[in-house]
C-alpha cells in the first residue's frame, strides 16, 4: 500500500492574475503535504492543489505515523491535516511534526467543529483550522494566507474562538497581565487577522503592533499566535462541549 504520492509538477504563472501568482518567493511554487486517512478527500484535495498555479504537492499520506518522518524531512511550506486518524490523530501529528520541523506550518482540514478539538489542535501549534466544506478557491487561498503568517479559520470556527473570548472565566496571570491594547491585539489574532490589517485597524506601524504581539508572547510564554489564542481562551467547555 502505497502512503505517498509524489507528484512533479512546475508552473510558471505568468498570466499576471493576482489571485493565481507563485505564492512564494523566488518564484518557486508553495510545496503542501496532505495527512488524510479518507481517500476520496485526500485525492481531491491533491487534485485541486496539483492544478493550482504555484502550488506543488510533495506528499500525500493516509496515515498520520507513516506520514510523520516524511514529512519532517520534505520540509514542506504547509501541510493540511485531518483530526481523526487511526494510529495517531492529526492533532498529536501537528504536535510531533512541529517538534521535529519547528518551520513547518500546519492546518487543520476536518469535519469536527467543536470548541475541545478546535482549542486542542491551536494548543499543538496549528496555524489554522478549516472544515471539511472549505474546498476548491477558498481552500487556496487558506493555504496562501497561511504562508503569510495568517491563522485562517473557517467562519463558523472563527466565531467560537471569539465567543470563547467573551465569556466570563477566571484567567491565568499571564492573560491577567496583558493590557487592554494588547488584549485587543490578541483577539484580532484569534480572528485571523494579519499584522498588516491589525496595524490599519488600530491605526499603528506595524513595528508597534510586532511589539504587541512579541509582548503577548512573553506574556503568555508561548512561540506562535495559535498558541497565544489556545491558552488564552476563556471558557471553554471542559467536557459536553457544543459540536457541530
Amino acid at each position: 500500500m502505497s502512503n505517498e504520492n509524489e507528484i512533479d509538477k512546475t508552473s510558471d504563472d505568468s498570466g499576471r492574475d493576482p489571485a493565481r501568482e507563485t505564492p512564494n518567493s523566488g518564484g518557486k511554487p508553495l510545496r503542501i503535504a496532505v495527512v488524510e486517512d479518507d481517500k476520496v478527500t485526500r485525492d481531491t484535495v491533491v487534485q485541486w492543489i496539483s492544478q493550482t498555479p504555484g502550488f506543488e504537492v510533495v506528499g500525500a499520506f493516509e496515515d498520520a505515523v507513516v506520514a510523520l518522518g516524511p514529512v519532517a524531512k520534505l520540509m514542506p511550506d504547509v501541510v493540511l491535516v485531518d483530526v481523526n486518524m487511526p494510529g495517531m490523530s492529526g492533532i498529536d501529528f501537528v504536535s510531533a511534526v512541529i517538534s521535529r520541523a519547528p518551520g513547518i506550518q500546519c492546518m487543520m482540514l476536518t469535519v469536527y467543529g467543536d470548541t475541545e478539538h478546535i482549542f486542542q489542535a491551536l494548543a499543538a501549534g496549528a496555524s489554522g483550522y478549516l472544515l471539511k466544506t472549505t474546498l476548491g478557491d477558498e481552500l487556496v487561498e487558506a493555504i496562501r494566507e497561511v504562508h503569510r503568517g495568517g491563522s485562517p479559520m473557517t467562519s463558523d470556527v472563527a466565531r467560537k474562538v471569539v465567543q470563547a473570548f467573551h465569556r466570563p472565566n477566571p484567567i491565568d496571570s499571564g492573560e491577567a497581565s496583558l493590557s487592554s491594547r494588547e488584549k485587543e491585539v490578541l483577539e484580532m489574532l484569534a480572528m485571523g487577522y494579519l499584522y498588516k490589517e491589525i496595524s490599519q485597524e488600530l491605526k499603528v506601524s506595524m513595528a508597534t503592533v510586532s511589539t504587541f504581539v512579541r509582548r503577548i508572547y512573553i506574556k503568555l510564554q508561548v512561540n506562535s499566535r495559535a498558541q497565544a489564542v489556545a491558552k488564552a481562551k476563556i471558557g471553554m467547555p471542559r467536557q459536553g462541549g457544543h459540536s457541530s
